[in-house]
């Protein structure tokens, strides 16, 4: 049985966590994130679970941080800004391009999305994805792959697709791929700056575009890498 000390320490432990995840969802609405539900799922999905393991100490900052292979954590905001326009629903199909640590990911399935197909170039970070879903992999797959080849879509349709950084021009096959009613969300880069690109498909060809607030957002690279990639 656990003594008094070790539930009193476990108490003390649960409730610095609560009032660190309280702290860090105020400071999303400090910088203006207002969706409700994209901010549930971030206080629930801690992103120091996700988070380089020498850079734990900011995982609740709003910064975006260094990962492998060149790539970006995102920061928490430019997360939160391209979640609330994704307006992911319940039991919602997802294809995300970019897995990065899984971060992302996770957030879609708390989220409420039935299944996320997630489509990662390097194979380090792929497994580390995985690994960093554990049972969130339930309702995700994470594959490595070109996520912005026609490949990737494999004739499948998605209620939602995110595309977890910035493209100077989407490959038509994306928009393509999205279900009656879906929403496809990226960075668009402008040759100065990435806005937040939103298409939301009305009909069967007919899709209305959004350009919103600006993103700091990193390129997204096409091709599969070619040699396994580490994550340390």
């Amino acid at each position: 049985m656990a003594s008094e000390a070790d539930e009193s320490d476990g108490l003390a432990e649960g409730l610095a966590h609560a009032t660190g995840n309280a702290a860090f969802v105020l400071s999303l609405r400090e910088r203006g994130v207002r969706d409700t539900a994209v901010l549930r799922a971030m206080e629930r999905v801690p992103r120091e679970r996700f988070a380089p393991p020498g850079l734990l100490a900011y995982a609740r900052q709003d910064i975006a941080l260094p990962l492998a292979c060149g790539q970006t954590m995102s920061a928490p905001s430019v997360v939160a800004a391209m979640l609330g326009a994704l307006d992911v629903r319940p039991g919602a199909r997802v294809l995300e391009v970019g897995t990065g640590t899984g971060y992302v990911t996770a957030l879609l399935v708390r989220l409420g999305a039935v299944h996320v197909r997630s489509v990662e170039r390097y194979d380090g970070l792929a497994r580390a994805a995985r690994q960093n879903l554990g049972r969130d992999l339930n309702d995700a797959t994470v594959e490595v792959a070109d996520g912005l080849a026609q490949e990737a879509v494999r004739g499948e349709t998605f209620d939602r697709i995110l595309i977890n950084g910035s493209l100077e021009a989407l490959p038509p096959h994306l928009p393509a791929a999205l279900a009656s009613g879906g929403r496809l969300v990226a960075g668009l880069w402008t040759g100065r700056a990435s806005r937040l690109l939103t298409l939301a498909r009305d009909g069967a060809a007919a899709f209305a575009r959004t350009e919103g607030v600006v993103l700091r957002l990193g390129p997204l690279t096409p091709g599969r890498a070619l040699a396994p990639s580490r994550t340390a």
